[in-house]
């Protein structure tokens, strides 16, 4: 399936990446993209791990899912590069890799089950107090917390679990960092109301 991606994306070189391979040597130019894919994927693995487990629950199925997104990430690098933003693109690729391995074995994500969860429920906790400060069980949290918006539930749980910052995230989901913000924002809101809590 994913070889059936990869074929999908555009394969021609721009004229300038030609020509700035012929300056300095297609042995060059290949280390030095070996070297920027590295580079980012060193800045992101450990990150990316943690919610490939969040997804799947468990640790050798997230080794899994983060090896085949760098693996097709390293195959179409030169065309991450050209994107808007890479961060954005790569994000995409991480997300579809995350999807395709619950499809094919059938299953919902874990995000509920994970023993991770709990933190994205503390740290809710912790910023808004005065609204959740009633509830009585985690599980009602965690269950609105799934049932968020994608882009909702996504800045909740990378901000909270993953530890992005609201720049990291806008680079992630390709928005500026008031829109992460607004995300946020109505994510607890819809939270709060999910829950029957009244934010006053």
């Amino acid at each position: 399936m994913s070889e059936d991606r990869d074929r999908r994306l555009p394969t021609g070189e721009p004229a300038r990446a030609a020509t700035a391979e012929i300056a300095v040597g297609p042995q060059e130019s290949g280390r030095r993209l070996t070297l920027t894919f590295e580079a980012f994927w060193a800045t992101h693995a450990g990150k990316w791990l943690a919610y490939a487990y969040l997804h799947t629950g468990g640790r050798e199925a997230a080794r899994e899912v983060a090896r085949a997104a760098y693996e097709r990430l390293r195959r179409v690098w030169p065309h991450a590069l050209r994107q808007a933003s890479v961060e954005a693109y790569a994000w995409a690729v991480l997300k579809e890799e995350v999807m395709e391995w619950l499809y094919d074995r059938r299953q919902p994500t874990a995000l509920t089950g994970t023993a991770a969860f709990a933190v994205v429920t503390h740290a809710l906790l912790r910023e808004c107090q005065q609204q959740f400060a009633m509830l009585e069980s985690q599980l009602g949290l965690y269950a609105a917390i799934s049932r968020l918006p994608e882009r909702q539930c996504d800045v909740i749980v990378l901000r909270h679990v993953i530890g992005y910052g609201d720049a990291q995230i806008a680079a992630l989901l390709g928005v500026d960092e008031v829109t992460v913000r607004s995300y946020a924002s109505r994510g607890r809101r819809k939270l709060a109301a999910a829950l029957g809590i009244d934010q006053g």
